[in-house]
């Protein structure tokens, strides 16, 4: 006799809800090995064999072949039901003895069910029959003919779709709780995860209304099959609203325990909250000082009525270092190191001291680009202390020399910054500073000195699923930067507006479009005023691809007249104004490597307009492989239209998507 789960009224208890999440296979047997060779001796060291170690194998093997058929077969429940089948799934693998094939059956039974009831099909038939005999009907220890490959079939009538019909939800003194924003409203689907989901959600809005103490004490779910309806009634105790207690810290070694506490930012009196405690964790792990930070709400409440919070840290190493080195024929030789005290004073106060040289013995930028004179340095310092103006600011100050020699100038350059960064929420952060610049800068009209300073800020709002690799939301940057030149007398500002959005047309984010389109421009003097490393150029990776770094835009004559610098000829000036965009269509092919057919286009233009008549494109196409820690990206792009200093292509490599 077969399954079945019709009956007029049929009460689905919460254990045969939780089917489709908590049930295992019972009886899965582990995957077998082969036996040793006989020729084991002559690899004694395991060199060209599996390391795994042997297994002597399962008693009483028995193999059998199984066929799932649902009929009939709507809205895939085909696939469905055959994932959700260990039968199917472990057919090659053979189970022990009859008792392990009918063992095996009957769990598998159960877990076609919570399918089905995961699929909102609750009047739905399961027959199992193992070489011909409905597994209903048989006794514990039945037998079957194993020397054989043992047939086993699956038929599933699935029944009809049931959909949520009445629904009550009791708050107790709180009062009932409205089940529409949770989606169980007459007609919608009564997948049985769906109702567990709505269910969580309960509690956790309960919860963030300051009721840490809310329990579910009464569940019922009835399917009525003649209405085809799943009728569900809940009982909640909610609890009262606590607010926050003192904050406790264990664990620290250097670090101050009330700055920790300070930097939880916990008040007592606040309403508990677990979006509090949650923020609580990440500031602490922002501080890049704890491996591991644990924030959570004590199980009790003090005798004064409040809940206590309990932050268990563990302090990383305090010194870190690291070197390294590249080596290209085109761009020479290079090498970087850094030092950095993760915790100089006890409030998680960090100094990063860095350098790097490139481009030792390279004579030109690229083949097409022009005369270098030496190599390129950095170095600099770098002082954070958060929590200068809350628990959600940080201090930046920094001291940094350099010299570079892109496409466009030669700079030599001592900067000096001091700001804050401020996150105003888990979306919007903002930073301000105060910078002095020093320069020297080489152009083809010759050298020139600038003293700068200058008050950069910025805007980012960020509402971004992921940060390397986002399938919906956007992401908007407004900087604005004010500076004085003190050597000539020149004010000028500069601002940017850069907005990104990305579109995902299904669930799993399998196909993405992404765009993203910037403005920038410079007021309140000529180009000519205007330092070169402060002008606007576009062209390379993180503008228009395709094109080499700095090559689109106004160029200087491809002649050296009298008195300028032969090496910059025929390059870019820079302009007061630039214009970028950028398309892609994101295409996962496998669940790791993704497919990036892309369009650029931007422009540089000497007045507050881009010069549309010179707007460049470039095109291409990209892979990217899917990692834990985002994609690893590499991008083939072409100019359509290229300049005296662009190459054929461009091959561009990173990690995280190009925007």
């Amino acid at each position: 006799m077969a399954q079945t789960l019709t009956a007029s009224w049929l009460r689905v208890s919460c254990a045969a809800l939780l089917l489709a999440s908590t049930i295992a296979p019972a009886g899965a047997q582990a995957p077998t090995r082969p036996a040793a060779s006989p020729l084991r001796f002559l690899d004694p060291f395991n060199l060209f064999t599996s390391p795994e170690v042997e297994d002597p194998g399962i008693p009483d093997p028995v193999r059998y072949e199984a066929t799932l058929t649902v009929m009939p077969d709507e809205s895939g429940l085909q696939d469905t039901l055959e994932r959700a089948s260990a039968l199917v799934a472990d057919e090659a693998e053979p189970v022990s003895g009859s008792l392990g094939l009918l063992a095996k059956a009957r769990t598998d039974r159960r877990r076609i069910v919570a399918a089905l009831y995961e699929a909102a099909r609750y009047d739905g038939l399961v027959q199992i029959r193992v070489d011909g005999r409905d597994i209903a009907t048989l006794e514990p220890d039945a037998t079957f003919d194993t020397s054989r490959t043992v047939p086993v079939e699956i038929t599933v009538d699935p029944g009809p779709l049931f959909t949520i019909g009445r629904v009550a939800i009791s708050g107790d003194d709180r009062g009932p709780i409205d089940p529409a924003p949770y989606g169980l409203t007459p007609g919608s689907d009564a997948g049985s995860v769906r109702i567990l989901a709505a269910e969580g959600r309960i509690l956790t809005d309960l919860r963030d209304e300051g009721r840490p103490f809310v329990a579910l004490t009464d569940r019922e779910v009835v399917a009525d099959s003649a209405t085809r309806t799943i009728d569900v009634a809940l009982r909640v105790s909610p609890g009262g609203v606590v607010p926050f207690g003192q904050t406790y810290v264990e664990g620290t070694s250097r670090m101050n325990p009330g700055f920790v506490a300070y930097m939880a930012g916990i008040q007592p009196g606040e309403t508990y909250s677990v979006a509090a405690l949650e923020k609580a964790r990440k500031r602490l792990v922002g501080l890049n000082v704890f491996s591991t930070a644990n924030v959570k709400a004590s199980d009790a409440q003090a005798d004064d009525g409040t809940l206590p919070v309990q932050l268990v840290v563990a302090e990383r190493k305090r010194f870190v270092f690291g070197a390294g080195a590249t080596f290209s024929n085109t761009e020479g030789a290079g090498a970087n190191a850094y030092w950095e005290d993760r915790n100089v004073f006890g409030r998680a106060e960090s100094l990063r001291i860095e350098g790097k040289v490139a481009r030792i013995g390279a004579e030109t930028l690229s083949e097409n680009s022009r005369p270098l004179d030496g190599f390129d340095y950095a170095a600099s310092a770098t002082f954070r202390k958060p929590g200068v103006l809350g628990p959600d600011s940080v201090y930046i100050g920094s001291l940094s020399a350099l010299r570079e020699q892109p496409l466009a100038y030669d700079r030599e350059a001592i900067v000096l910054s001091n700001g804050v960064e401020y996150r105003i929420d888990d979306q919007q952060t903002a930073t301000l500073a105060v910078v002095g610049e020093y320069a020297k800068v080489g152009d083809y009209f010759g050298e020139n000195e600038f003293l700068i300073a200058s008050v950069p800020g910025v805007y980012t709002y960020d509402g971004r699923d992921n940060e390397l690799n986002p399938t919906k939301g956007f992401l908007a940057k407004l900087s604005a930067e004010p500076a004085y030149e003190i050597e000539n007398g020149t004010f000028f500002a500069k601002a940017r507006g850069d907005v990104s959005a990305y579109l995902s047309f299904d669930d799993a984010g399998r196909f993405v479009a992404a765009g993203r389109v910037s403005y920038g421009a410079i007021v309140g003097a000529d180009l000519e005023e205007i330092p070169n490393n402060r002008r606007f150029y576009a062209g390379g990776g993180g503008s228009v691809r395709g094109y080499a770094f700095q090559s689109i835009g106004p160029y200087t004559p491809p002649i050296a007249f009298p008195g300028t610098n032969p090496n910059f000829v025929d390059t870019p000036i820079g302009g007061l104004s630039v214009f970028e965009a950028s398309a892609e269509l994101r295409f996962r092919v496998t669940e790791n490597i993704q497919i990036v057919p892309f369009v650029d286009g931007g422009t540089v233009g000497d007045d507050l307009a881009p010069d549309f008549g010179e707007f460049k494109l470039g095109a291409g196409v990209g892979a990217r492989y899917i990692t834990s820690f985002g994609p690893i990206r590499v991008d083939v792009a072409l100019p359509l239209d290229p300049g005296p200093r662009d190459s054929s292509f461009q091959i561009y490599a990173g990690i995280g998507q190009a925007f």
